[in-house]
This record gives structure tokens, sequence and C-alpha cells, in this order.
């Protein structure tokens, strides 16, 4: 009887009710961390909410779609300028400038495009830094926005959010859960649909991708368009939580570039769970040993060293040898014969050209 090949399990050996109960148990801790860390401590959950956005997107970015980027920090400042002058300038309430200034990182990034696109790999990684540090000295010199000394909010958008300050801190971190979601949604939305499969067949082989049908071109301006916009929110979120702006600050390397491929290679590249569990380990890090100064930055030197020679993969690509996935965007081909019995094809059994199906 002549085989058919069906889409079959999905690849990995979790439970789907541990999995389940895993996504229940943090949504519990999501809800009551409020409460548990009180107004005072609440920042740094927000902190983390928006690194652990900036991780997933750049992961989107070069772990699957192979753009990698090391001027992110652009749309970061995009969307943090974009919501003070819609704030300041145009009087618009700072919740409501938020997704505003993901659209103007999005229209942004589509000169910019055109421009780092022309460029391949570590001249395009180069490239996509030297328009950050382009966009820092523009701003620079927008008098209307504080210039290079930078500029706060006023009091009265201030408190448009919050008449105190734990009320803001509550609703900045409901919003920053909501940012943090999304990104996270949106990487998985776009991994699970054909466009993902496309993503990851341009990130291996360009030529190869384009000779089966791939739209190479258009499908990497889509995703960085779309990261860019969505980091352009995040980059919204920062200065709205920190109520205050500068060149330097909002187009950081170390802050929002450096800090974010850290967290994302420590966990894993090219893997959903990557950005979670390396946003895990360096706030522990952090938090742990920020008190011994340099001892920090060697330290977290060191593990990365370490993990990268190790499992060069990261935490969750070393776990993902063993079928340990927890966010599955892959799946095992099987055979069905025409009497109904189904096998699963191990890697080396599949027949020429079929890696896997999404």
């Amino acid at each position: 009887m002549t085989p058919i090949l069906v889409r079959a399990t999905p690849s990995t050996t979790v439970p789907v009710a541990i999995r389940a109960l895993l996504l229940l148990l943090a949504l519990v801790g999501i809800v009551a961390l409020p409460w548990w860390l009180g107004p005072a401590r609440l920042g740094a959950a927000v902190e983390i909410a928006y690194m652990l956005a900036l991780a997933v997107l750049w992961n989107l970015l070069a772990g699957y779609a192979g753009i990698v980027s090391i001027g992110q920090q652009a749309f970061v400042g995009l969307g943090g300028y974009a919501l003070f002058a819609l704030i300041v300038l145009a009087g618009v309430p700072p919740l409501a400038a938020l997704p505003l200034a993901g659209i103007a990182a999005a229209l942004a990034a589509l000169p910019v495009a055109s421009l780092l696109f022309r460029l391949r790999g570590p001249h395009f990684a180069i490239g996509s830094w030297v328009v950050a540090e382009v966009f820092r000295l523009l701003f620079a010199q927008v008098t209307a926005l504080g210039g290079g000394s930078g500029q706060s909010l006023p009091v009265a958008a201030v408190r448009s959010i919050a008449p105190d300050r734990a009320g803001r801190q509550l609703i900045l971190y409901g919003v920053a859960v909501l940012v943090a979601a999304g990104a996270a949604l949106l990487a998985w939305g776009v991994l699970r649909s054909r466009q993902g499969l496309g993503l990851t067949a341009v990130r291996d082989s360009e030529m190869a991708a384009a000779s089966l049908g791939v739209d190479v071109g258009r499908l990497k301006l889509a995703v960085y368009v779309a990261v860019a916009g969505v980091t352009g929110i995040v980059g919204a979120l920062i200065f709205l939580q920190n109520l205050r702006i500068s060149p330097d600050a909002a187009f950081s390397v170390a802050d929002w570039t450096a800090n974010v491929v850290f967290i994302t290679v420590i966990g894993g590249i090219g893997t959903l769970e990557g950005p979670f569990v390396g946003a895990l380990v360096f706030f522990l890090f952090r938090y742990s040993f920020a008190e011994f100064g340099t001892w920090y930055m060697i330290s977290l030197g060191v593990l990365a060293a370490f993990v990268m020679l190790a499992a060069p993969g990261g935490i969750c690509g070393a776990l993902a040898r063993y079928g340990v996935v927890l966010f599955p965007t892959e799946r095992r081909l099987g055979v069905r014969t025409m009497a109904g019995s189904r096998t699963v094809l191990n890697q080396a059994d599949r027949p020429p050209g079929c890696s896997g199906a999404q």
C-alpha cells in the first residue's frame, strides 16, 4: 500500500497536562505578583516584562528570520520619543500614545529596511548599529524634546495615568504584562503559520528558500517592520515608566541590545522558551550579585562563555535535544498507510526534502 505523509504529533515529550499546569501557575503568579511585591518593588516586575518582550522580539528576528540586528535600540528610542512628542506636543493621553508610538516606529522601519537590506551578514549588523547612532544624534538636536539633555513628562500627564504612584505602577504593570504576552503570542503565531516555515527556510538558506517559492524580500520586510512596531511600543512603555527620556538613554546599545542578546543566547536562540529562561537567569544574577560591582559583570561573562561552549544552542536548545519543549512550533512527520496505521518518522527515516511540518 502507498504510504501518505501526514501531520503527526508536536515535537515535544512534555505532556499537554504539564504544559497547561505550568501556564496556569504562570497566570496565577502574574495576578498575585502585585500584592506579593507591593507598589515599591513593582517597577522591577515591569522591567522584567519589557526586557522579556524585547528578547522575544529579537529572538524572532535573529533566531528565526536570520536578521541579526544590533541596532534594535533605534526602535526603542523612536518609540520613546514618539510617546513624548505625542504627549508633550500633541496632548495625547499617555496610554493612548503607546500604540501610536508603535505605529511611528513601524513606519520609520520601512525606509530603514530599504537601506539595511542591501547589506548582508556582519555588514547588516554594523549598519543597524550605525542607523541607531544616527537617530541618537538627530534627536539630540531636537530642542522641542529637550535636545541632548533630555526631557521629563509633564506632571499633568503623569497624574492622568493615576493620581498616585502606587496606582500608576499597577497600571503600568498590567500594560507591561499585556505587551510581553502580545510579543510572545506574535512570535508563536508567526512560527505556527506558513510564514514561520518560510522564515526558518530563509534563515537556513535564502537561495534555497527563494527556489522553493518563498518571497524572501517581502517576508523579511514584514517581520522586520512588525518587530520594529512592537519594539516601539516597548520603548514607549519603558520611558513612560521612567518619566524621562534622553538620547543617550533612549538609544543605548548596552541597555536595549547587549542585555537582550545575552538573555536570548543564554536561554536559547531559535527557541520560544529561550527568552523566558534567559530573562530568569539574567535577573537572578542581577539581583543576587549586583552589589558586588565588577564581579557581577565578570560572573555574567563567565556564564555566557560557559553556556556558549557547553551548549551552543543555549539552555533550552540543550533541553530540546531530549524533546523537552514547552511551546512546540514544529511537528514530526508521520506515514499513514491505506489501512490507517500511522508511524512517526525519525530524522534519519524521512524522505529527501522532508524536514518537518508546521
